[in-house]
């Protein structure tokens, strides 16, 4: 034991030795700038952890330093003087286009960048005054993106930043920010890759996507293929350089052999699935072929086609006996002024909220990504409980008779009693079965 440990510790030690040796070397190797220079040379001692991320870096070995990025644009009001420098704190997509033009486009052009909008949303409305102030900032605001206001001095407002969140709007007016996804300083296309860097936002009971796709095949083969995947690839071309299993990046972003890498992230969604009921995307058609393709690569015509046919019915399915009966009741009872116009002070505003933006959409998701426990159990067996139990005798309560509509709809028609002769099938056959 004593020599394993004389071992262990002259091994960390030469380990140490040669990473320095490298940090050195490796700087002026790439030929980086003066300035950069001057920046590592404080920040190796200061902030040694963001150092050694950029050092393991495709940046530090191009030459892309401190300086490269955070050089002051002019015109951003977030600048201040730093030891002689004009910098800035907040690297910017505008920043990053300085090099990457197209993706900054592709990203302007997507849903993500629009993510700080839901402000003034149902949801902003619970975090900000139902819930508090702060539980917006440190929750909803991280993953949508806050407004961020710029103080003096290289200080912002605390209510504003930090802040990582997809869509946030910063002070020289452009939208995002490219480290929500591929991590400060590393900058990493890897870590851009991995399923749980899209986990941070997407999880939870309305949007369990990272849930879902552990609970998936797909999920299921990049775990057990995971020393196989090449995620460090600078080519990532999905049935070219890996063949096991899909990521969100696989499906959403990244290329295929028909196909360039994107930072559109809806580029091949062809449902939205977010509202009360859910809507085709405009261009649906070419996106949902966009989206085949992918699935091309390890899925033969047939399968695709059926897996597509079983999706649509799944979403008209919710459309339909769930979605549009519900929104029909709510629209009723407030224009006949059962409800107040104040959101969420009222028994049936909670449930209806859940039912769509909880419930409705784990159902249609779980659909989407193949996650068959959360389509049934966590999402349709949720819709119909709290539908038939607590959404509709809840709003018979606040308007007499305004339920029979519904419950008179063949989707419902079990509600009223099924027939003998159906009921007597039914039990028939379960008897059978279970022998019971």
């Amino acid at each position: 034991m004593p020599v394993l440990r004389s071992v262990l510790i002259l091994g960390g030690l030469l380990a140490g030795v040669l990473a320095a040796a490298w940090s050195v070397a490796g700087a002026d190797d790439v030929q980086i700038l003066a300035e950069g220079k001057e920046c590592l040379a404080c920040h190796e001692s200061t902030t040694p952890g963001i150092v050694e991320q950029w050092q393991q870096s495709r940046h530090a070995g191009q030459g892309v330093d401190c300086y490269s990025c955070h050089r002051a644009n002019p015109g951003d009001p977030a600048t201040f003087d730093h030891n002689g420098r004009k910098i800035a704190v907040i690297v910017t997509p505008n920043y990053c286009a300085r090099c990457h033009v197209e993706q900054m486009k592709e990203f302007e052009a997507s849903h993500h960048a629009e993510a700080a909008k839901f402000i003034g949303s149902l949801d902003n409305v619970l975090g900000e005054i139902v819930e508090g102030g702060p539980a917006a900032i440190n929750g909803c605001m991280q993953c949508h993106g806050s407004t961020v206001a710029y103080l003096r001095e290289g200080k912002f407002n605390p209510a504003t930043w930090p802040n990582s969140g997809i869509g946030r709007v910063n002070p020289d007016g452009s939208k995002g920010t490219c480290a929500a996804c591929h991590g400060r300083h590393a900058f990493s296309s890897g870590q851009a890759r991995q399923p749980e860097n899209c986990g941070k936002c997407h999880m939870g009971p309305d949007h369990p996507q990272i849930e879902i796709y552990n609970e998936s095949k797909h999920g299921i083969q990049f775990r057990a293929a995971l020393a196989r995947m090449n995620l460090e690839s600078k080519s990532w071309v999905v049935g070219k350089d890996y063949y096991s299993a899909p990521t969100c990046a696989t499906c959403h972003l990244s290329a295929t052999p028909n196909q360039r890498v994107t930072h559109d992230v809806g580029q091949r969604i062809s449902w939205t699935l977010r509202p009360v009921i859910s809507i085709r995307q405009d261009n649906w058609e070419k996106k949902r072929e966009a989206m085949k393709d992918v699935c091309s690569n390890c899925h033969a015509e047939g399968w695709v086609e059926n897996f597509y046919k079983q999706y649509d019915l799944t979403v008209d399915l919710y459309n339909e006996k769930f979605a549009k009966p519900a929104k029909v009741l709510m629209d009723t009872l407030g224009a006949n002024k059962k409800l107040t116009p104040t959101p969420f002070d009222e028994k049936l505003e909670w449930t209806y909220y859940e039912l769509w933006h909880h419930e409705g959409r784990r159902a249609r998701m779980g659909t989407s990504m193949m996650g068959p426990d959360y389509t049934q159990w966590h999402g349709f067996y949720e819709v119909a409980k709290h539908f038939y139990n607590e959404f509709l005798p809840e709003a018979e309560r606040l308007q007499l008779g305004i339920s029979k509509g519904v419950l008179g709809q063949d989707w419902h028609r079990w509600k009223a009693g099924l027939r003998p002769e159906e009921l007597k099938q039914i039990l028939d056959f379960y008897s059978q079965r279970y022998k019971q």
